[in-house]
């Protein structure tokens, strides 16, 4: 049985936890007595006692549990977990549907009621992202629900949780059978290869689904592309198909290269025709100024942090930068797709950065269209920040 504990919630910030916040901050709380173990079930009440949420205690980088209930006599049991798995799972019917896209979430954390872990169905195999060690003792109870919900062919899991200062990012099979790697799942009809036993990223990041096919469509036909921090290759792959005049995918990771080929090769596609860089991202930059390399398209979509031997790039302070380094070797009249995944801030200061960034580099643009997650990704409006995806496309225009 699950321990029970009653947290008051400081003054200034009951209000917001009223309106429907469900991310449990420590600032937010009076005290933390009693949360000694992960898995704790927290009732948040306000400065008068009254009952504000029921939620449970699991810590991850962006705090300390969530709030999953605005019903006092809650129970968190397989029933509760159940009813929540089914109303995401008939939510994304038109997906189970499709036969051009066999990848897509499922369960996305707090937008479908319950932060800490996600869900993702790969043609048949369902993968569970587990983000606290508080939600993963809630693991048995959501696992059988999804049996009781589901066909499927297997059910893998990750947990992305620190345990013993190092996070556990190894695939575990949970159920039915162990698929063969790569698995191949399509989206709009394109093949793409993954991965559920190599780290924690499988191959293909879902949230760009959009992203991708305009792309394909729009900004690819006869066109010169970049793809920088390329990972695997996918928006290559799109630009590619779109019919471009040739992709260059440029990424610091060694494995950049065979998975960029691999997916290549999955549609069908010369690889030898493009062009795959492992290189660090801002060293090539340089390198392209100086010997004059220009791009009809460039593509930016930097982790929101990293670091390299000789650069570390934050998203947060240093995007404008990153978007001149862009502007410099983008054609006029060609397109910048500037995207970012970084939560802590939204689209009107990421509009800001191409704003200034333009003008420190003396040039016009011209804001053409602009993405944020697709309908699988669901959120809500109460939590800001799990809308965390801002991809705009913007055209260079020489002044």
């Amino acid at each position: 049985m699950s321990v029970e504990v009653t947290l008051q919630v400081n003054e200034t910030f009951s209000s917001k936890y009223k309106e429907g916040y469900p991310l449990i901050h420590k600032e937010a709380l009076k005290n933390s007595k009693g949360l000694d173990s992960e898995g704790t079930i927290v009732t948040l009440v306000d400065e008068n006692k009254k009952f504000i949420g029921k939620g449970y205690y699991g810590r991850q980088n962006k705090g300390y549990g969530w709030v999953i209930s605005y019903n006092r006599n809650e129970s968190f049991n397989q029933a509760f977990f159940k009813q929540k798995l089914a109303a995401a799972i008939q939510a994304r019917s038109s997906f189970y549907q499709s036969t051009d896209t066999t990848a897509f979430r499922v369960f996305n954390g707090e937008g479908d009621g319950i932060g800490g872990f996600t869900l993702e169905y790969f043609d048949g195999y369902y993968l569970f992202n587990w983000y606290s060690k508080g939600i993963y003792t809630f693991q048995p109870l959501i696992i059988e629900a999804l049996k009781e919900l589901v066909e499927f062919k297997g059910i893998y899991e990750k947990k992305r949780f620190h345990t013993g200062g190092q996070y556990i990012e190894d695939d575990e099979f949970v159920a039915g059978e162990r698929g063969e790697f790569p698995l191949i799942v399509k989206e709009n009809d394109v093949n793409f290869a993954v991965y559920f036993n190599e780290g924690a990223m499988v191959g293909v990041f879902l949230d760009q689904r959009n992203v991708r096919q305009t792309i394909l469509e729009k900004y690819s036909k006869g066109r010169t592309v970049l793809n920088t921090f390329s990972y695997t290759g996918a928006f290559s792959v799109f630009a590619a198909l779109g019919g471009a005049a040739k992709t260059t995918s440029v990424d610091l990771a060694n494995r950049s290269l065979n998975k960029t080929i691999e997916q290549f090769s999955m549609n069908e596609i010369d690889y030898e025709a493009q062009d795959i860089i492992v290189e660090d991202v801002f060293k090539y930059f340089k390198y392209a100024v100086k010997k004059e390399l220009t791009f009809d398209t460039v593509i930016l979509d930097p982790p929101s942090f990293a670091r390299s031997k000789k650069f570390t790039f934050s998203a947060s302070k240093g995007y404008k930068n990153l978007l001149k380094e862009a502007i410099a070797i983008t054609e006029n009249g060609g397109t910048i797709v500037a995207s970012t995944n970084c939560s802590s801030f939204g689209m009107k200061k990421f509009k800001g950065f191409i704003k200034d960034a333009f003008k420190e580099m003396k040039m016009n643009y011209q804001l053409l269209e602009e993405f944020s997650l697709p309908s699988d990704f669901k959120t809500i409006k109460e939590f800001k920040e799990g809308d965390y995806l801002k991809v705009v496309f913007i055209k260079k225009i020489d002044k």
